[in-house]
């Protein structure tokens, strides 16, 4: 008998999973709305030319080697990525109150984050709060880093498709004092929802009065808006507050160097006496994990940042992508409201980022999936970017028949 025999199996990754789905279906009427990647009009995967550029230059440099990096990474790539992050002119930087840590992109800050809560800071609550809805990963990676239990905090107006402010300032004033809360730093995922900057302050007013211990998750920093200063407002205020805090960076998208797992932990303290002693815990974390980072995406966004040319070129690509989010946004709500589909759907534009939380049920989710070989999450949540010019009108037809023809009291109801 195998001493493995008796292990049970887990369910697939949703996202993955509509990843094969898609590319199994022949039809060619298919539409992937599902995995968070951007895609040209043409519904191809865009490899930025600055990308490109940066990428010829490490290449012809003489001295450029496959040496490790040092166990916390490319510290011309870190220290750039916490300047992006926090501002060039941030006290944070100037009185070098911060450690930055190259992560394995986003997922992995995360994690680094919660191992370094979970096991290593002695007074926090091993309690922490994600949002409801989230990305379903914080979940996952908070468990498994050693926190005791996981909670939601109220964040979705099912009803008005936009933020319950005042639900979530309720849930997070009855957290235990020196818990841990998630918190999407810009372009909410999957809602596209994000608080005002007078929500913000609100939030981080309770989050001052609680104790509570924030982790900002900072996936799309320029996608939100296209501007990377101001999808950086809420991350500069908790500093500004005086917060200690940690940020989890990923330049998976905003680089579009998904399988580089480029990403940066940048953690703020309010004073720097102790930065020893915390660099040393993170070392070891890091050590006993991967015990030290990949260096080529890391090595692509420090030539872009540290190049004030290249640097501007790549705003200029961010500008592009967001502002193709913007217009297929438009365009869609234009193309469900022209077919009179029932319900509001002014959500569709008022959501910022990647995604759009439809508010499609997932009976209807599965229309589209069964009847029009269109691929989202159960969630109703779908990538904008995978909306073009040439199937948006399939797409707004297929929401329009699913909507029409799968109602709540008729789920089983089939075209």
């Amino acid at each position: 008998m195998s001493l493995f025999e008796e292990i049970g199996g887990m369910p697939p990754i949703e996202v993955f999973e509509l990843n094969k789905l898609y590319a199994d279906d022949p039809s060619p009427l298919k539409v992937s709305l599902g995995v968070g990647a951007y895609r040209t009009d043409e519904g191809k995967p865009w490899v930025l030319p600055v990308v490109k550029q940066a990428e010829r230059q490490i290449v012809e440099d003489p001295s450029m080697n496959f040496e490790y990096l040092p166990v916390l990474g490319l510290e011309a790539f870190t220290n750039a990525a916490a300047s992006m992050l926090l501002g060039g002119d941030s006290p944070a930087i100037k009185e070098k109150r911060f450690l930055a840590v190259q992560a394995i992109s986003g997922t992995g800050a995360l994690r680094i984050a919660a191992d370094f809560l979970a096991q290593v800071v002695p007074n926090i609550t091993r309690i922490a709060y994600i949002s409801s809805p989230t990305w379903e990963n914080h979940r996952l990676l908070c468990l498994k880093a050693g926190f005791n239990e996981v909670r939601e905090y109220r964040y979705w107006d099912a009803q008005k498709r936009g933020l319950d402010l005042n639900g979530m300032l309720e849930d997070l004033r009855a957290a235990p004092e020196r818990a841990v809360v998630i918190f999407h730093a810009c372009a909410h995922n999957p809602t596209g929802v994000d608080p005002t900057q007078e929500q913000w302050r609100k939030i981080v007013e309770v989050v001052k009065e609680r104790r509570l211990f924030p982790i900002l998750d900072s996936a799309y920093q320029g996608f939100a808006s296209g501007d990377l200063d101001a999808d950086a407002w809420a991350v500069r205020y908790f500093a500004e507050q005086g917060m200690e805090f940690v940020c989890a960076q990923s330049f998976a998208k905003n680089f579009g160097i998904y399988n580089q797992r480029a990403g940066n932990l940048t953690l703020v303290a309010n004073t720097a006496n102790n930065l020893a002693n915390l660099k040393s815990q993170l070392t070891i974390l890091v050590r006993g994990n991967y015990s030290n980072p990949p260096a080529h995406g890391a090595r692509i966004v420090s030539t872009v940042l540290n190049n004030p040319q290249l640097d501007a070129q790549w705003r200029e690509h961010i500008k592009t992508m967001s502002g193709r989010l913007k217009a297929m946004r438009a365009l869609l709500r234009e193309k469900v409201e022209g077919l009179k589909t029932p319900g509001s759907w002014k959500h569709i534009t008022e959501q910022i980022g990647m995604f759009c939380y439809t508010g499609l049920t997932p009976k209807q989710c599965q229309f589209l999936m069964e009847q029009h070989h269109i691929y989202l999450l159960k969630s109703g949540r779908i990538n904008i970017c995978g909306i073009t010019t040439k199937n948006v009108d399939h797409v707004a037809n297929a929401i329009h028949q699913a909507v029409t023809t799968i109602q709540d009291d008729d789920v089983d109801k089939k075209a």
